[in-house]
């Protein structure tokens, strides 16, 4: 912004003198003291909040609070941290960090582990101790809030500010109601009445107001004691049964109001060290009912004293003007008593300990002013009354002059507000007083008394505002120029500087706002707030006609310094003027950077508690002084670059002798150069809105700002040609590397292609080699096939033998017992009849037509077994000939696809081997499938044949019994018909022998014999006799397959024939019997019997 480097080193070593207390790496550590026991006073713990760091400091606490039960404490400190202690644990734990400082506090709602804390921007915030989380956000104060108070239920709370105090609804945290109240009354307080639905208001007017919480009705009104009365109520207390109200102000007094009758009832007279009075508590006791008789004052210097309000009695007192309490809290259950400290540290006393004998102070009397009723007259007949009560002792002669010294004061107050009175308390002769002094201000109530001194308004929403627009483009880069150690200073830096360009558009074009601002930054660097406002307060003030010449320096501010110091120093102005050194060079370096180049730390703190106490003008003065008390190195100096060098760095000139030459100077000085008829009296800022700054020559900002934005937009289309360009390269890079990539790409599709190419070859191999192995497949299937057709032919051929071989054997044996029967009949035809000779031939037909029987069965149920053998052969050929199909069509599709993939595909060689692998493993995934389809498909074959076969065998043992019952049958109906003919034999012959009647019994066998033979004939065959066996062997293989219902017809039709030959045979031998009874025949002679 213009600053050259000589000016970055004088920054950068200006705020090191003006160094905060952080540690060396730029952040604060905190360590918070143990509860460590104070062992030789009443105190019982003292607790100190000290940060550990490159300078060492203690972070004072600002308010404390117990919850109900008064077991825990609550403390907040200036930092914002928030603690909680156990007192019973002896333990504490740090539950919120809200960055601000707090300014109420409340611990006792309804649910216990919640807290209200008010802070500085104007709002308050619900946490929870447990989860340490915030609960809610109340907003709606404009000033801060001074006291929180919490309904009996802890379901409500009364938030209370200067200007308004606002009743929340703690369940849902929402506003009730708002009390508003004219600015010149004000608020002192409004809380609520222990153990009723009352809500009290105090203003500042000494009026005192109850309202009924329900209706928010007015019950009453407190009127005040004396008209014009110098006790001012400030501060207030009332006993646990809402009874008794207890109200002091700036006066050693204490008025005693009874709620119940709504009057004054006693004036309470505090010792004479007490002059004013600055909070009030009861201290509980188990015992009183809540008719607290025992009342905590804390004075003005410091002390809190504990008296009793019916026997007007110190009792104990706690604190001493070396260690002064700042305020203080008693527990619900009146064990213990916090108290802040004013050096910042927590005390806690232990009450039983304070009321013991040891630790109590002589008793001293008070003085009980006046009753209530007395007082019920005029406000004249009071004074007076009071007045000639005080005249009776020395020592009240004293107060009453004392009394008419501040009826005097108020009276004149009106007239002197204007000038003196500050914000916070203060008065600005009293402390100009006190600055004269001691020549500086108490350091730790320097920040408090420029903030009043400067009466800065702190007006939130406008900063934030201004802080919203983020960071101004001229500070963007500010850290190039000014490259800062700490980051934290760099942020704070840059934010108030952007702050106040966008407040006004000339700060951020003056090139030495920087070095006029940091000294700021440094000390208030943890309030942005309060650091934008005081540099605004400074520049609006202390920098009058600064900006009318910008972008120069002001040369009319510089002209009145040079006439000052033409006029108390004519000898050093023409020095100077001789070496031509002018006020650009003595007085503007000094200016611009508001003296911390050529003062320490403490020397600036010094100039500036000075300044900040008088007109603007004396900053002018000071420099002025300071470069006259520098005359006698300055007329030594006789180079240019000596003057620049002197004032721009530190120099040996004692700060408290420049102080006294500025006094001397503002008022030696005559009026007609005076600085202070030029500069306009202090103002402060405004309050809501900060004031519009248009001292400077606009013309030439917003040229300058014109210029600056075109110089920004030249820098922007630089940038972005620039970043064009690097993007056309990044692009032209981009490109080579992709037609790299592509050719590479190209180069691997070739090898792939190839790759391909090969691959292709040896799949069409693999195709051959398929085809030849199918081939070779079904060859084999062929040949095997041929093999089972020969190797059943064989088996059939064979089976031919042995059925040949068995009719062989079956003829050979027909024809042995053939030949045997006919042996047999040959031998019994000399002996037996021809019947018996039928007889023997019929039964061996019928063994004939069983064996017959029996090989035709066997042979049926072979040529079954061999149909189903060659339909299951035959079936196993039609599914390996589909199978192998099914294979080969699978096969011919997978290559079809695979040859489709690689030709879809990119070309890229392993996903070509990933193809060909997955194609791989569906084939054989298919083949083994067909496997595991084939062996299914046999087995359910076997299954299918074995069921067959059972079927077969069970059909064959059946008919094998059934057979077996007809031939047992058959063998029962021959013996039977063997015996009947050989009793008809034996019968017949005996008849023959008897009347030789041989001839008709022959021809009776004759006609037997014919009857038996048509008997044996079998449909479809000739005639069987026993002495033709071709015929026979033919008959029997014609018949071998015929039907079953045929051989039952035959066994049918045999025993018709069988029957009908039986009855002829009976019906023969009745014949026979009878014609042998009609006669006796001779007996016969031997050539009969022996005839043939």
């Amino acid at each position: 912004m213009g600053l050259d480097t000589f000016h970055w080193t004088r920054l950068l070593r200006a705020p090191s003198n003006l160094a905060l207390n952080t540690s060396r790496d730029g952040a604060s550590r905190t360590s918070l003291g143990s509860l460590v026991v104070s062992p030789p006073s009443q105190v019982m713990v003292n607790i100190i909040h000290s940060v550990q760091g490159y300078h060492s400091k203690t972070i004072h606490f600002l308010n404390v609070a117990f919850d109900s039960s008064g077991d825990s404490l609550l403390a907040g400190d200036r930092q914002g941290n928030i603690y909680v202690f156990d007192l019973n644990g002896n333990r504490f734990n740090l539950v919120q960090r809200t960055m601000q400082a707090c300014t109420a506090l409340a611990f006792n709602l309804r649910r216990k582990t919640e807290f209200l804390v008010a802070l500085a921007d104007f709002s308050v915030k619900c946490f929870d101790t447990g989860t340490q989380e915030l609960v809610s956000w109340m907003r709606g104060h404009e000033s801060s809030v001074s006291s929180i108070s919490v309904h009996g239920s802890g379901k409500y709370a009364i938030t209370t500010s200067t200007d308004t105090a606002q009743l929340w609804d703690l369940d849902t945290f929402q506003r009730i109601r708002k009390l508003n109240v004219h600015q010149s009354v004000g608020i002192q307080k409004v809380f609520f009445l222990p153990l009723n639905n009352t809500i009290l208001s105090c203003f500042k007017d000494n009026s005192v107001f109850a309202w009924e919480f329900d209706t928010l009705h007015c019950k009453y009104q407190l009127s005040p004691p004396v008209e014009g009365s110098v006790l001012f109520y400030k501060v207030f207390a009332v006993t646990r049964d809402g009874r008794t109200l207890v109200a002091g102000g700036k006066s050693n007094h204490l008025h005693l109001w009874c709620l119940e009758l709504k009057q004054l009832i006693k004036i309470i007279q505090m010792p004479e060290k007490v002059r004013a009075v600055r909070h009030l508590e009861f201290l509980p006791d188990s015992f009183d009912g809540g008719s607290n008789q025992v009342l905590g004052v804390l004075s003005q210097d410091n002390i809190m004293r504990f008296i009793n309000i019916e026997t007007c009695k110190l009792l104990f007192d706690i604190g001493s003007p070396e260690e002064g309490i700042s305020t203080a809290v008693i527990s619900p259950n009146g064990r213990y008593i916090a108290s802040v400290m004013e050096n910042g540290s927590l005390n806690l006393y232990s009450v039983q300990a304070l009321t013991q004998e040891g630790n109590k102070p002589p008793p001293f009397t008070l003085k009980v002013v006046e009753d209530g009723p007395k007082y019920t007259s005029e406000a004249n007949k009071l004074i007076t009354k009071v007045t000639s009560e005080r005249s009776k002792g020395p020592w009240k002669s004293k107060q009453s002059k004392i009394q008419s010294r501040l009826l005097k004061l108020q009276a004149n107050t009106s007239l002197e507000n204007k000038e003196n009175e500050l914000p916070g308390g203060l008065n600005k002769k009293r402390l100009q007083a006190l600055l004269k002094g001691f020549g500086e201000y108490p350091a730790k109530y320097r920040m408090f008394v420029w903030r009043s001194l400067l009466q800065l308004p702190e007006n939130h929403l406008a900063f934030s505002s201004l802080i919203d627009r983020g960071i101004h483009s001229a500070f963007v880069n500010i850290q190039k120029e000014y490259p800062i150690k700490s980051g934290k200073l760099l942020r704070v830096l840059q934010r108030t500087l952007s702050a106040l360009a966008h407040w006004s558009a000339i700060f951020a074009e003056t090139p030495y706002m920087p070095l006029l601002a940091f000294p700021f930054v440094k000390l208030f660097q943890n309030n942005q707030l309060i650091c934008f406002e005081v540099v605004a307060t400074v520049v609006v003030n202390f920098c009058q006609h600064w900006f009318e010449y910008f972008p120069n320096p002001p040369i009319n501010v510089l002209a009145m310094m040079e006439n000052v110091l033409a006029h108390h120093d004519k000898e050093l102005l023409q020095h100077l003027i001789k070496y031509h050194v002018t006020s650009q060079v003595y007085a503007w370096p000094l200016l611009e950077t508001l003296l911390s180049e050529v003062l320490t730390r403490e020397e600036w703190l010094k100039a500036f508690d000075n300044i900040f106490s008088n007109h603007p003008s004396y900053f002018l003065m000071i420099v002025i002084a300071y470069v006259i008390c520098s005359r006698a190195p300055l007329l030594h100096c006789n180079q240019a670059a000596d003057f620049e060098y002197f004032f721009h760095h530190r120099n040996n000139v004692d700060i408290n002798v420049v102080i006294k030459e500025a006094y001397h100077l503002m008022e030696a000085t005559p009026l007609d150069i005076h600085p202070q008829q030029m500069l306009d009296d202090f103002t402060p800022l405004t309050k809501g809105q900060y004031p519009v700054f248009n001292k400077y020559p606009m013309f030439i900002v917003n040229y300058q700002a014109q210029k600056w934005e075109k110089i920004r937009q030249d820098e922007i289309e630089y940038l972005r040609e620039r970043q064009l360009a690097h993007e056309s390269e990044a692009k032209a890079q981009e490109q080579k590397a992709e037609d790299e990539a592509w050719y590479q790409r190209q180069k691997l599709l070739q090898e792939a292609e190839e790759q391909r190419q090969k691959i292709l070859l040896e799949e069409e191999k693999l195709a051959e080699q398929r085809q030849r192995l199918a081939v070779v497949k079904r060859e084999l299937k062929v040949k095997e096939l041929q093999l089972l057709d020969a190797s059943r032919r064989r088996f059939l051929n064979y089976h031919q033998d042995q059925l040949q071989m068995e009719l062989k054997h079956l003829d050979d044996e027909i024809a042995r017992k053939a030949s045997m029967r006919q042996q047999e009949t040959n031998a019994v035809q000399d002996t037996e009849p021809e019947s018996q000779k039928q007889l023997f031939e019929q039964h061996l037909i019928q063994d004939q037509e069983a064996v017959t029987k029996e090989m035709k069965e066997e042979v049926e149920a072979h040529r079954r077994k061999m149909d189903l053998e060659d339909q299951r052969v035959q079936r196993l050929i039609e599914i390996d000939q589909e199978e192998i199909q099914k294979a080969q069509t699978v096969a011919e599709e997978n290559l079809a696809r695979a040859e489709q993939k690689h030709t879809d595909t990119d070309w890229r060689p392993r996903h070509d081997e990933q193809d060909q692998e997955k194609c791989c493993r569906e084939i054989a995934t298919l083949l083994h499938d067909n496997r595991v389809r084939e062996a299914e498909l046999l087995k359910a074959m076997r299954e299918a044949e074995e069921k067959k076969q059972e079927d077969v065998v069970q059909s064959k043992a059946q008919l094998e019994e059934e057979q077996k019952v007809a031939a047992a049958a058959d063998g029962h109906r021959k013996q039977f018909l063997d015996d009947r003919m050989n009793d008809e034999l034996e019968l017949a012959e005996k008849l023959q022998r008897e009347d030789g009647c041989f001839e008709r019994l022959c021809n009776l066998k004759a006609r037997c014999t014919e009857r038996g033979v048509e008997v044996q004939q079998v449909p479809g065959s000739g005639n069987i006799s026993l002495n033709d066996l071709s015929t026979l062997a033919s008959s029997l293989h014609k018949n071998v397959f015929a039907p079953r219902d045929g051989a039952d017809r035959s066994r049918a039709e045999l025993a018709r024939r069988e029957r009908e030959l039986m009855a002829e045979v009976r019906r023969l031998r009745r014949r026979i019997t009878s014609r042998a009874r009609a006669r006796l025949p001779p007996a016969p002679s031997p050539a009969t019997a022996c005839s043939p």
